[in-house]
């Protein structure tokens, strides 16, 4: 059943600014086709008057950039004010690197008003995080990561909001035996949920890193998965409760290179996507594949969100969805 309006919206504030290159990335994988021209910085503007047009419709939560990195928005604390003003809880995605102020001075700013912060996090040991996320500097993000539960753990016991903060990984070849010890990591750092996802195949050099490939592979991806429950329900944290595990789904060992196709979209109906240049989107596909799903509008036309939420180009979207190929192969959609 579609919501009056989306209940969350992600805004693309920065997707072509970060300082990693993570191999999995359709913008910064060394894998990727260099992309050339001025990086697009979504206005602020628009930011503002879409939520001050979806507050109306039920919105309760925003996520600044998923693509990039969100810190390096340069009004990302006109976001955070955003927030207060229209009592509305940010979640936030990072790469772990908190530039522009250290990791304190980020808990600061965000923690009071923010459901959850997902940390990129993709390897138990230096080798296999740096390998796949280039640039990253395992000791010190850990240590930076610390420090960040640290001044949200005391903003806690004084009274503010506690956010949750979340270990986020993408699932694939090169790292699936150091997942169980990822989820060792979070007990004993104090994280609160470990969510991870399938990798995009966005080159041919990807696509040995799909875990959903062929059988063979699906079997590995279900033991390790069986391996993680075991680990979550045995290494709790210091207050007793468990690591939340998010999306460590056993894959069914047939109909190899797509999901069964009773698995269901989270997202339509329920979310929306706005692009950086205004574009409304309907889920966090790669950007080449939100084009295959259709034109919904921009929120720079007269056009209102809520008039693109309800028109016959969307509804239809949220009602045929697994006859397009793009969702047929989603890695996001999940079990009843």
């Amino acid at each position: 059943m579609i919501e009056r309006g989306p209940w969350r919206i992600t805004f693309d504030t920065n997707p072509d600014d970060c300082n990693l290159s993570c191999i999995m990335c359709e913008r910064f994988s060394k894998y990727a086709p260099k992309v050339s021209g001025k990086p697009r910085r979504m206005s602020f503007q628009i930011i503002r008057r879409v939520i001050s047009e979806a507050v109306k419709l039920g919105l309760r939560e925003i996520i600044p950039s998923t693509m990039g990195e969100s810190l390096l928005y340069r009004n990302f604390k006109n976001i955070v004010d955003l927030c207060h003003e229209y009592h509305l809880s940010l979640n936030v995605t990072t790469n772990g690197t908190w530039p522009r102020m250290s990791p304190s001075q980020w808990a600061e700013v965000i923690c009071p008003v923010t459901s959850d912060v997902k940390i990129s996090w993709n390897g138990a040991t230096a080798e296999t995080q740096e390998a796949i996320m280039v640039g990253s500097k395992f000791d010190r993000h850990l240590d930076d990561l610390i420090a960040f539960i640290s001044v949200r753990d005391e903003l806690y016991r004084n009274g503010e909001n506690r956010c949750n903060i979340t270990l986020q990984c993408t699932f694939m070849e090169r790292n699936l035996s150091e997942i169980p010890d990822l989820i060792k990591l979070a007990s004993k750092l104090g994280i609160d949920r470990v969510k991870g996802h399938h990798i995009w195949v966005h080159t041919s050099e990807m696509e040995s890193d799909d875990l959903r490939r062929n059988k063979k592979s699906r079997q590995r991806w279900n033991s390790t998965v069986r391996e993680c429950w075991q680990v979550a329900s045995e290494y709790s944290r210091n207050n007793g409760v468990a690591v939340k595990l998010d999306n460590f789904t056993l894959l069914p060992l047939v109909d190899q290179g797509v999901l069964q196709a009773s698995w269901i979209c989270p997202f339509l109906g329920k979310e929306a996507w706005i692009n950086a240049e205004g574009r409304f989107d309907p889920c966090c596909a790669p950007d080449i594949e939100r084009k295959i799903l259709g034109y919904f509008g921009h929120v720079k036309e007269p056009r209102s969100l809520e008039a693109i939420w309800t028109s016959k180009e969307y509804l239809t979207l949220t009602k045929n969805y697994m006859n397009n190929e793009v969702c047929q192969k989603c890695t996001m959609r999940r079990p009843k």
